[in-house]
């Protein structure tokens, strides 16, 4: 380091760092709010009609695991943290396996048919795989 030159501190470090773990919560409440839309929304589907039968394209599953995909990475940026990243998955995890579980009534709003466990694997491995994603950390300026 030169003479008179600013010291450099990362996101990572300072009074502000600690102020941003408060946003967990908020990571685990959108994560959770997220599983609970998504549960209902990915079970929509488009029936197309090819000369060799009929395709299903799960267009609700696909719609939603872009959702989580984003908020998960933006939550980790939110919190300049990967804490935030898993934080937002564990929220969309809790209700999803939620509301995999029956009900006192024996209903079940995720079944398991080829869609939801899709919806339920996929899930998992591609918001796992964004959240071990490291943050990139820019650097700011004292004076």
């Amino acid at each position: 380091m030169t003479q008179g030159a600013p010291e450099e501190v990362p996101y990572s470090h300072g009074p502000f760092a600690q102020r941003r773990l408060w946003l967990l919560p908020v990571c685990v409440v959108v994560g959770f709010a997220i599983g609970l839309v998504g549960a209902f929304v990915q079970a929509d589907r488009w029936l197309w009609r090819a000369p060799w039968g009929v395709m299903t394209i799960p267009w609700g599953a696909l719609v939603v695991l872009l959702v989580l995909a984003v908020w998960v990475r933006g939550a980790g940026w939110l919190v300049m943290s990967r804490w935030g990243s898993w934080a937002a998955l564990a929220g969309w995890l809790a209700s999803t396996i939620w509301l995999a579980g029956q009900s006192g009534s024996g209903s079940m709003v995720l079944s398991a048919g080829g869609r939801q466990m899709f919806y339920l694997v996929a899930g998992v491995i591609v918001s796992s795989a964004v959240a071990s994603v490291r943050i990139p950390l820019r650097p700011i300026r004292v004076t």
